[in-house]
């Protein structure tokens, strides 16, 4: 102010002085009022000039000049070039929060007070077949019309999550719409927050073990009740001595067939909890063909008209991994065919090395084949294309389970081929790292 004051008696003096030496002492007066006047009005027009860059956001703010507007106009300079860098700081911020929102696999969607779109991700826009921009403040029950969602929405109890279906066909899986999750958090007075979840897998999951306990309770429950009667018959009837032992062997029978189960449950148990097989540990193939073979004749001399059987192996050959587990594999392929072969069939195990390095293990049969919609699930667990024919050979249904698992653990492909009428080919190709020729073959190259 001190500045102003003294511009505002300079000019006034200079004026005075003017108004004196132009037209005489009784000027002098008249000549300061003036003087005055004239600062005060270019004043003025600094001040409008400034004022008029100020209503303007700051474009054409005058530079800095003398006196008091040219410092305020350079002071309101800096603090507009702050304002700015915070902006852009806050607007970088906001991007890099928005962006960390589209990158995660849930669903978020920001709705008013009247329940109209503000915001969505694509995840939330893709589960719920909504578009993220074209969609933008449009009421989201007249997208989404479920009418638990719809219920869900409009009670404003968010304590729990609502589960519908996913209602855009990009959600499809194996024919069947997505299962979502969805729960609403209410925020900034009556604004809320959709978060949906993909549960899909979650709830396939659970399915699968409600069914996994159901069949194990079954698989057991069948040969306990068997063995129940037979013991209770034993109990309080007198019986010939054929008949006990006939009893006693079926009893031995059921006991068999629980504890083939439960060997299996702990082997596939085992597969899934226990560290990938090495590539350092080698086996044989032969080694592993002629134990294939004993079993299989073994479990084909039980019938009536024995399998026509044959084994061959092309190359003398080696393959890495755990030898237990390809064993267990090897021989599940040959005693499922066996199984599901009549009396009298041929089964025709062989081991190749194909043109490309690999290796395969093939075992064809000529029983009744499997029906092309049943040949996905065939490595479910306690899938059976007939129950009752598994059952009368001694199947627990497991045996594809742990084939997959362990040709998933040593990265070995399963192939199955099947016709019906005319046979199954099950394959086990191994990649080319995991084959080498024996030992022998390499140390008589060299």
């Amino acid at each position: 102010m001190s500045i102003r004051l003294l511009a505002f008696i300079v000019a006034s003096a200079l004026g005075a002085a003017i108004g004196w030496l132009s037209l005489g002492r009784p000027w002098l007066w008249a000549g300061a009022w003036i003087g005055a006047l004239g600062w005060a009005v270019l004043d003025g027009l600094r001040a409008k000039r400034l004022l008029a860059a100020l209503r303007n956001d700051g474009v054409g703010l005058p530079g800095r000049g003398a006196g008091t507007w040219g410092e305020l106009a350079e002071r309101i300079r800096k603090l507009l070039r702050t304002r700015e860098q915070q902006a852009r700081h806050a607007e970088d911020r906001l991007q890099e929060f928005l962006a960390a929102i589209q990158a995660s696999p849930n669903g978020v969607v920001l709705i008013d007070a009247q329940g109209r779109i503000e915001w969505c991700n694509q995840t939330a826009a893709a589960q719920l077949g909504i578009d993220a921009e074209r969609d933008l403040l449009q009421h989201l029950i007249n997208l989404v019309r479920d009418p638990a969602f719809v219920a869900y929405l409009a009670s404003w109890n968010y304590s729990r999550d609502v589960v519908i279906d996913a209602p855009s066909p990009s959600q499809m899986q194996r024919g069947q719409p997505a299962r979502l999750s969805v729960q609403v958090h209410p925020y900034a007075g009556n604004r809320r927050m959709l978060l949906t979840r993909d549960i899909t897998a979650l709830e396939q999951a659970e399915a699968m073990r409600r069914d996994f306990v159901a069949n194990v309770s079954h698989e057991i429950r069948t040969p306990l009740t068997v063995l129940a009667g037979f013991v209770e018959t034993l109990q309080n009837l007198p019986l010939e001595a054929e008949e006990r032992l006939r009893y006693l062997g079926l009893m031995a029978q059921q006991s068999h067939r629980m504890e083939t189960l439960v060997n299996d449950l702990l082997t596939l148990s085992r597969l899934e909890g226990s560290a990938a097989p090495p590539l350092s540990s080698w086996t044989r193939v032969r080694a592993l063909l002629a134990q294939c073979e004993e079993e299989a004749r073994g479990l084909s001399g039980r019938l009536t008209q024995p399998h026509r059987l044959t084994f061959s192996a092309e190359d003398d050959s080696e393959i890495a991994g755990a030898a237990t587990e390809l064993q267990s594999a090897m021989s599940n392929l040959v005693s499922n065919a066996i199984r599901y072969t009549p009396g009298g069939g041929n089964v025709t195990v062989i081991w190749r090395i194909l043109p490309d390095g690999r290796g395969e293990f093939s075992v064809q049969d000529s029983g009744p084949g499997v029906a092309p919609e049943h040949i996905p699930r065939l490595t479910e667990r306690f899938y059976r294309v007939d129950r009752s024919r598994s059952r009368e050979t001694g199947g627990t249904g497991l045996g594809l389970a742990i084939v997959k698992h362990v040709a998933q653990r040593h990265a070995v492909e399963l192939r199955i081929e099947s016709e019906l009428g005319k046979g199954s080919r099950f394959a086990l190709c191994f990649p080319a790292a995991r084959v080498r020729p024996a030992a022998t073959s390499r140390s008589g190259a060299a």
